[in-house]
């Protein structure tokens, strides 16, 4: 049996104002994954866990995704609707991954309450760990999660880039570290 000849993906760089983005496209230039400079490991794994042996050339993002992650990192929230994607991964990650683009910006919702809302509200946990191996921070809006009493809890960026992500977005940090609405 012959192994699957690796995935080819593109990747760029993109510095904004948390620092340098990478941008992994396929050939059709869909975004399918977006992370942090210092963070590639960890990228390369999750590429690696869901699409098997890849091979990663430097190349430029399409502009379309360029544009739209740069006018995002100047305050048009929405833009990151424009962006196509895709994602590997198991059923239940991809529906996970593809309810967090609804949490609207300017709000946070709780692991639980994103559980119930998957109608499985025992899931806390499961979502969790889901959200911590989204391969496309900030597109697909992870750092919009929070801890059921409000606080600031683990992403992968750091917890200063969520900080960051949730105050671009409008959302109100309490000083324990957790968000409220304004």
């Amino acid at each position: 049996m012959r192994a699957k000849p690796p995935e080819t993906f593109h990747l760029d760089r993109l510095p904004t104002p948390i620092g340098t983005a990478l941008l992994v496209t396929d050939a059709g230039g869909v975004l399918c994954a977006l992370d942090w400079d210092e963070h590639e490991p960890r990228m390369k794994e999750l590429l690696r866990l869901q699409y098997g042996a890849v091979t990663l050339s430097n190349a430029l993002a399409p502009a379309e995704i360029r544009t739209a992650l740069t006018d995002y990192f100047r305050g048009d929230l929405d833009r990151l609707k424009a962006i196509k994607w895709r994602v590997a991964g198991t059923p239940f990650q991809r529906k996970v991954w593809t309810a967090l683009p609804k949490i609207p910006a300017g709000t946070t919702m709780s692991y639980g309450a994103l559980a119930a809302q998957l109608d499985m509200p025992r899931a806390m946990r499961a979502v969790g760990h889901a959200n911590g191996s989204n391969p496309l921070s900030v597109v697909l809006p992870c750092h919009r999660l929070i801890g059921a009493g409000g606080s600031l809890v683990k992403y992968g960026g750091g917890l200063e880039r969520k900080r960051w992500l949730l105050a671009h977005e409008g959302v109100v940090l309490t000083a324990p570290g957790g968000p409220r609405r304004p």
